[in-house]
């Protein structure tokens, strides 16, 4: 979903933002309606392999793909072949295509899948079944699903919501209970957890407690740990950061926290698609400061090739403190 992600979303106070909340209450009941209904009358599908889902319970930005691409690595590291599956938002093909970095670029598959497939295969399909029985035919023993908690289509062997793990500041991973659009959650948070076999929370780098009262919130599921961490360093000297992402707030709050020399940083809409005239505002930005542009690796993956060597992506990974357990859950799913 392509928007800007109001920080009121996730504050827990029903003061801020009081009439806006008030006016979108009702598109919000549609919203959770329909869901509810497409969900209950889907009979999934068993594609022939284990499917593991990486989902979350937010519009917008909670860490999945970092998450799946962890996913992945384990269970590489397991001795199964498991591919990526995702819709392929933001791209025009739809599928099944297995995506290729040679070939494909954002426009054709989105920048998630681009993302998946520098490490592991990756497909993209509108219809997940027929992309996840198209992974099986190409060798696949296991199907990692990204962001598939609220498409019933396909029989899920694993569950797991990731939830973004930060609460400072009346800020809360859920804000107020509210679903969409007078609040992030795409279901209520009941309805979510109890098609769920696991939970991860995701926290930044910059925040080493996790919140009690969040654990507690999720009952009797498993819950791991796993921080969001720099694959490397920032670059040394100034830096004009952007970020096209649902919480670009983040984005340059962990720039910081890094390290980073940040002399400025600009927000933009979750995949926004960077025109030339952004990216030249981007770049005198940059020579104001006599610095370099520096952007998440998703978003350099929608960059237009002739842009890519004037920006530095900057990639993070998701670490598990528990990461021999969570590694049993994935085995004891894939089997």
């Amino acid at each position: 979903m392509s928007l800007s992600t109001p920080k009121w979303w996730y504050l827990r106070d029903r003061r801020h933002a009081a009439m806006t909340r008030m006016l979108l209450k009702p598109l919000s009941w549609v919203w959770a309606g329909v869901t509810a209904r497409r969900i209950a009358s889907t009979a999934p599908i068993d594609p022939g392999v284990p499917v593991i889902s990486v989902g979350n319970l937010t519009v917008g930005g909670s860490g999945k793909t970092p998450v799946a691409r962890e996913v992945l690595r384990l269970m590489r590291a397991a001795g199964v072949e498991a591919h990526a599956l995702s819709r392929g938002y933001g791209g025009k093909l739809d599928g099944p295509t297995r995506v290729d970095l040679a070939v494909h670029t954002a426009a054709d598959v989105g920048d998630e899948p681009l993302m998946l497939a520098i490490d592991s295969p990756a497909w993209i399909s509108r219809d997940r079944v027929a992309g996840a029985r198209a992974a099986a035919d190409d060798g696949a023993q296991a199907v990692v699903l990204d962001d598939g908690h609220q498409n019933p289509k396909l029989k899920k062997t694993l569950s797991l919501i990731v939830v973004d793990g930060e609460t400072r500041d009346d800020e809360w991973p859920f804000g107020d209970g509210s679903v969409f659009p007078s609040g992030p959650m795409r279901e209520p948070l009941k309805a979510g957890l109890a098609r769920a076999d696991a939970v991860v929370i995701l926290m930044p780098a910059d925040l080493a407690e996790v919140d009690p009262e969040l654990v507690e919130t999720f009952g009797a599921l498993p819950v791991f740990i796993a921080r969001l961490e720099p694959a490397n360093p920032p670059p040394t000297g100034p830096l004009v950061g952007f970020a096209g992402i649902a919480k670009p707030w983040k984005v340059e709050r962990s720039l910081k926290a890094a390290g980073a020399s940040l002399a400025d940083f600009a927000p933009f809409p979750d995949h926004a698609a960077f025109r030339d005239e952004d990216l030249s505002w981007l770049a005198e930005r940059a020579d104001q400061f006599g610095a370099r542009l520096i952007t998440t690796e998703k978003d350099w993956s929608r960059l237009p090739p002739q842009w890519r060597e004037r920006v530095t992506s900057w990639p993070v990974k998701a670490t598990f403190e528990d990461e021999a357990g969570f590694a049993r859950l994935l085995h004891q799913s894939s089997r």
